[in-house]
């Protein structure tokens, strides 16, 4: 009994070493996405630029797009919009899902749309636009539905409203060629 409670100890450390050390060469990049395989989940959020026009799942069905959700504030998505601008471009679909940081009360100023509008229109003006529309989600409720933990993140969406492909992090053109544009075009070409 004495050799049980020994061993114990080292036995545990073991366990947990090997699982600290399976995380160092895990992708980041690469986790699984609940949303994959399942159509959007039903939602109805304004236009970001036109507050009275509301978006929903219904509405987007149709034609194969990538929802990319980010924000001003964040830098990587930033970098990413010249591409994503090229990409629009080439034909490519692109819906733009903002991503609001949560305000602090006591420290930030209360959300005013005016001031966000201006603030997405000097950036894209910028940067490049490669958005067909930005749909407002103040509250986070599509975001947490889609299992979004940050920004940037794309999906892959096709035609008949079924998530396709979950990208976490910015779309270069290397990830682009060798992970979204063969599912982007399988998806596309599907009658």
């Amino acid at each position: 009994m004495r050799k049980l409670f020994f061993y114990l100890p080292l036995a545990l450390f073991l366990a947990l070493s090997l699982f600290l050390l399976s995380g160092l060469f895990s992708n980041p990049m690469e986790r699984s996405s609940v949303t994959v395989g399942k159509p959007l989940p039903e939602f109805s959020l304004p236009d970001l630029m036109r507050p009275k026009l509301q978006w929903n799942a219904k509405k987007l069905k149709g034609e194969t797009f990538l929802l990319n959700v980010w924000g001003t504030w964040c830098p990587t998505c930033n970098a990413e919009l010249a591409y994503l601008t090229e990409l629009r471009q080439q034909g490519v679909k692109i819906v733009g899902l903002y991503y609001d940081l949560p305000k602090d009360p006591t420290f930030d100023e209360p959300f005013n749309l005016a001031t966000l509008q201006q603030e997405v229109a000097e950036k894209l003006s910028q940067r490049g636009n490669p958005y067909q529309f930005n749909i407002l989600d103040a509250s986070r409720t599509l975001s947490l539905d889609l299992g979004v933990s940050g920004a940037p993140e794309t999906f892959l969406v096709d035609a008949d409203g079924v998530v396709r492909l979950h990208h976490i992090g910015d779309i270069n053109p290397q990830i682009w060629r060798s992970k979204i544009a063969p599912l982007y075009q399988q998806w596309s070409a599907k009658p």
